[in-house]
């Protein structure tokens, strides 16, 4: 069988290994190997031939951002677009870039509200104004002459759509005025024929929100949400008359209390006087202005009630509570900004209980049984405790047709120590105002130094005598050294500092100081309240 040489000339098959070719077997091998791979698809380099790994890409480096230029100062405001009511101001600010930054971001102009005085009656409004500029001028290329008022049917408010007067068409006379009112019932104003609210920093669209404390622009952290139900319970006898439910302290906001009964709702101010429902009047629902705010009293035909006010309030407000029935709760929510001092769950006024009725009304005439509901408009003075002892020469009678009697305050040491040691309450005190209060007298009082409290005392509080008398005698701006006693009524509903007409009210003096702290050593403790 022949065979094939190097050149692809048939050779013999007998003869020798390598008669017609000098290579060695191993390379024929190789060349064999090669002409096979190569008739197949090809799928890689042949044999022999050197193979190159690729190479992984190299990552792609960040495209370099071009600088952005920097807003310079802005500059002073302009004048003010209107004469009266409301006008815009404008001012602008200038970008600083080099040829290679990017322009700045943001607006060059800005617009600030400026309220000014209200204009005159009579005058013509600003937009009705822009469209009487064209009465009686030629348009719709005619030589038809209309008298214009504005139009605020037309899509683009900032548009100056005036109508043509008894005709039914409109037309648009390019863009508004810039400070122009986006519709009558609106405060947003149009500037470049862009309708923007106004923040409250006073900048058109800004979108500056004050937060729920009333801060502009704080963020709602700052805030405290209080949100509490009251539920005071009653004595077995029941009672029937005012009950402190809170306080709301200055700065409050978003103020919402609800009472879901046949009870009302009263509020007090701080100073003592009533603004909704007190001394047993009923106040009609409506709008009050109390506390620098407005507040919004609702009565539903249910009995519902609600106060609501936006606030901030400018000083404490207290929420007391007419009772009629049981109360099933009364749901209040206000915020505070963080940090203020916060009402307590069991709150009381810090000024005690004012109430209407006096300490010196008749006792009931046998134990009490739960009384029938009390006519809002008429005083029921019948539930109180029997009224301390009067000094000779003094009545209720009396004080009622003016023949008080004379004072007959307390004198010496041993009057003294005995007032000392049977008083809840002795302190140095200022006396702020005075108010009659049916046949009582009511002293509104900062305390100076207490020297002995059985029961909480405060800076401010309500001192009450049980005359109109003028016994002791207190004027107003004047220091006295008061030892009182806690009056609180077999319904509760009262809770006060009672001065007794024979109780001990002297002008403070060093001397009274002095005396008064020798006094505190000739009682024994007092027992925990």
């Amino acid at each position: 069988m022949a065979g094939w040489g190097c050149r692809g000339v048939p050779v013999p098959s007998g003869g020798p290994h390598g008669a017609g070719c000098r290579q060695p077997w191993w390379l024929l091998l190789l060349a064999w190997l090669s002409l096979g791979c190569a008739g197949g698809t090809a799928q890689g380099p042949a044999l022999g031939t050197p193979v190159r790994v690729p190479e992984p890409p190299a990552p792609a480096r960040p495209r370099r951002q071009p600088a952005r230029g920097t807003w310079g100062p802005w500059g002073p405001w302009s004048s003010c677009s209107s004469s009266c009511g409301d006008g815009v101001a404008l001012r602008t600010r200038r970008c600083l870039r080099s040829t290679e930054e990017e322009p700045c971001t943001g607006d060059p102009r800005q617009y600030r509200l400026c309220q000014l005085q209200g204009c005159p009656g009579g005058s013509v409004p600003f937009r009705a104004m822009q469209c009487s500029l064209y009465d009686n001028k030629p348009v719709l290329g005619t030589q038809a002459r209309y008298r214009w008022v504005p139009f605020h049917g037309a899509p683009n408010v900032c548009d100056l759509n005036c109508l043509a007067m008894g005709h039914n068409f409109y037309y648009t006379f390019g863009r508004v005025l810039d400070g122009t009112r986006c519709s009558p019932s609106s405060s947003d104003l149009c500037v470049g024929g862009r309708c923007l609210s106004v923040g409250c920093d006073g900048i058109l669209g800004s979108g500056t929100q004050p937060d729920a404390c009333g801060q502009c622009g704080g963020g709602h952290d700052t805030c405290l949400f209080m949100h509490r139900l009251f539920q005071g319970t009653d004595p077995s006898s029941g009672y029937f008359g005012y009950m402190n439910v809170t306080k709301i302290p200055a700065g409050a906001t978003h103020i919402k209390v609800t009472d879901k009964s046949r009870n009302y709702l009263a509020l007090m101010r701080s100073d003592g006087r009533y603004v909704l429902n007190g001394d047993w009047s009923i106040a009609w629902p409506g709008p009050y202005e109390v506390a620098g705010t407005q507040l919004h009293y609702a009565r539903a035909p249910d009995g519902t009630e609600t106060l609501e006010a936006p606030g901030p309030t400018d000083e404490d407000l207290h929420v007391m509570v007419l009772l009629q029935e049981p109360n099933p709760g009364i749901e209040y929510e206000f915020w505070l900004p963080r940090g203020h001092p916060q009402p307590g769950r069991v709150d009381t006024s810090p000024l005690r209980q004012p109430q209407p009725r006096g300490a010196g009304s008749p006792p009931p005439p046998e134990p009490p049984v739960t009384p029938a509901p009390a006519p809002p408009t008429q005083p029921r003075g019948s539930a109180t405790e029997p009224p301390p002892r009067s000094p000779p020469g003094w009545s209720v009678a009396g004080a009622a047709t003016g023949q008080c009697g004379r004072c007959r305050p307390p004198k010496g040491r041993s009057q003294r120590i005995w007032h000392f040691c049977q008083s809840d309450f002795v302190f140095q005190g200022q006396i702020l105002a005075q108010r009659l209060v049916g046949q009582e007298t009511r002293y509104e009082v900062e305390v100076k130094t207490p020297y002995r409290h059985r029961f909480p005392l405060v800076s401010r509080e309500y001192v009450w005598v049980p005359n109109i008398c003028g016994c002791p005698r207190l004027r107003e701006g004047g220091e006295y050294l008061l030892m009182a006693r806690r009056h609180v009524n077999y319904e509760r509903t009262l809770n006060r500092i009672l001065l007794q007409d024979n109780g001990y009210a002297r002008p403070w003096t060093p001397r009274e100081d002095r005396l008064v702290r020798e006094a505190a050593q000739h009682c024994p403790q007092p027992r925990p309240p």
